[in-house]
């Protein structure tokens, strides 16, 4: 593997991996060139507002080739290009030969929920103190149990009786959040996600840990629920309001998730209506909002 390090500013980082991909270039990644000094810039926001602007004013890109002599092509051909005014060529270099399976894997190890539940990669052991686990790997789908928001919500679960109630994971992504229902004894589960590839990712993830429940789009959740979780995010929730309360059954447990601290109150007008929503868990700025169903 050859790796071509460029330096450009910020309105050429787009034609610049275009490029860059029409080069054959195996991946293209951006990063601050002014990262760790007094110039670095913040470019993300904060999930669901947009970022403050679209790149770094100083922008390293970097791309992997398979061979060095693509690799140097694209370093002889990028520079003719009128485009590659004010960017600068910084090198091609080898990359040392790694496990790159085993260098993934090592970033991923086992999720505490509580003392006795965790979130097991299957590369690991579960630790000795584990009486519940679910074993998932990262994957295309959202949920890995990294996340505060997956945290607190398996937390919940863990913490609250589900067993032999009707279940519902809206927005269900890898199926964690289900899985997790599963094992603290839910009767019937539904997980639904607006994404097929989630509803695959939800079918394998309940195969490989031996639960039993239904997975599909929006419309496979039917009827009233005891418990309804939904792990998304809070513009989505304030518009999902009065479905997910109308598949809350009277007396049940509505679970959300993705909020941030400041959004509690909005949250709380949003389902006024149906329920009264409290902050009932928090974790790195993310708080996790429950309420019941008169």
């Amino acid at each position: 593997m050859y790796e071509l390090r460029l330096l450009c500013p910020e309105d050429r980082v787009d034609i610049l991996a275009e490029a860059l991909d029409a080069l054959d270039a195996l991946s293209v990644s951006v990063e601050d060139a002014d990262a760790h000094t007094e110039a670095e810039q913040a470019l993300f926001g904060e999930p669901g507002m947009p970022p403050p602007k679209e790149g770094w004013q100083r922008s390293r890109v970097i791309a992997l080739f398979p061979d060095e002599a693509v690799a140097r092509e694209a370093a002889t051909l990028l520079p003719l290009q009128d485009f590659f005014a004010g960017c600068t060529l910084l090198e091609v270099a080898a990359l040392p030969e790694q496990d790159w399976v085993r260098l993934t894997q090592s970033q991923f190890d086992p999720v505490e929920i509580t003392p006795e539940f965790w979130i097991v990669p299957t590369w690991h052991e579960p630790p000795a103190q584990a009486r519940q686990v679910i074993r998932l790997d990262p994957g295309l789908a959202f949920g890995t149990g990294t996340h505060p928001t997956t945290r607190m919500c398996l937390r919940w679960t863990a913490t609250h009786p589900v067993a032999g109630q009707r279940v519902l994971d809206y927005g269900c992504g890898s199926g964690i959040l289900a899985i997790g229902a599963a094992r603290f004894g839910a009767g019937e589960i539904d997980a639904v996600d607006i994404d097929p590839a989630a509803v695959r990712a939800t079918q394998d993830n309940a195969q490989a840990n031996a639960v039993s429940l239904r997975a599909g789009l929006p419309d496979a959740a039917r009827g009233e629920y005891d418990t309804v979780l939904a792990n998304i995010l809070a513009t989505p929730l304030k518009v999902l309001a009065p479905l997910l309360c109308a598949h809350v059954k009277p007396g049940g447990h509505l679970v959300l998730a993705g909020i941030l601290e400041r959004q509690a109150e909005e949250l709380q007008a949003a389902y006024a209506p149906y329920l009264a929503l409290a902050v009932s868990d928090r974790m790195d700025g993310w708080i996790l909002m429950t309420g019941r169903r008169p």
